[in-house]
């Protein structure tokens, strides 16, 4: 154990908050970009809010984001089940991305869409995995060149996770079609049950039906079996 002294504790203060796609936690992509259409808003909060804190940020595409799981339980093990694994296989907190870590907290890569500063700051986003309020510590600018690796092992999670079709039911196409945000409704739905959101451990076809809380409905899907494989299946879209 390190003899240097270990500071009692820091006090961190959010900078924003996030608006996004995602009411709840079910269903949000496990990590960022996998779902492109997402849209989501960081909205700063005085003193933060003021439009000199992002002069020359319009000029960079993506931004780190550094934020607290707040919907997560405070307590946290050290051993953790990520779902890349089924569910079922452990490995340590600090070898996995698990939302139970010891400060609850989070980074996460999104597209910078837009600034608006005609009122406070708020920054447009989108590929967002962050559910509305989560609370947002700190911004730093993408750097390509120095962050991106694709060389590095990424050990039990070396590529993205594969994607299912999706399909949707004549009721729920219709609900779309109603809509005046229906064609990137559908496509968030379509980028999101691609990586099916189900746990871990009910992969694979079954009886039962899910509901997804995107923006303001509820997105009501099942598994089906075509064949050997699976795909995802719209079956309503209502009101939440």
């Amino acid at each position: 154990m390190s003899e240097l002294p270990l500071p009692d504790a820091f006090t961190l203060s959010p900078i924003g908050v996030i608006e996004s796609d995602y009411p709840d936690k079910f269903g949000i992509p496990r990590q960022p970009g996998l779902a492109p259409a997402a849209r989501a808003s960081l909205v700063l909060a005085p003193p933060f809010d003021d439009p000199l804190a992002v002069r020359g940020l319009e000029a960079f595409s993506h931004l780190w984001l550094t934020f607290v799981f707040h919907e997560s339980p405070e307590r946290w093990t050290p051993l953790v089940r990520p779902p890349r694994l089924g569910g079922n296989a452990k490995v340590g907190v600090f070898a996995s991305r698990s939302t139970h870590r010891p400060n609850r907290l989070g980074l996460s890569l999104v597209e910078l869409l837009a600034i608006d500063t005609r009122r406070g700051v708020r920054l447009a986003l989108a590929g967002a995995d962050l559910v509305s309020g989560t609370p947002v510590l700190d911004i730093k600018p993408y750097l390509p060149w120095a962050e991106s690796r694709p060389e590095a092992r990424a050990g039990f999670a070396p590529e993205a996770p594969p994607q299912l079709a999706v399909a949707f039911s004549a009721e729920a196409a219709a609900a779309l079609a109603e809509r005046p945000d229906g064609d990137s409704l559908r496509e968030l739905i379509s980028q999101l049950l691609a990586q099916d959101p189900r746990p871990a451990y009910r992969k694979g076809a079954e009886a039962r039906t899910y509901g997804v809380r995107l923006r303001d409905v509820d997105v009501r899907f099942r598994a089906v079996a075509a064949g050997e494989e699976t795909r995802m299946e719209v079956v309503a879209i209502v009101a939440a």
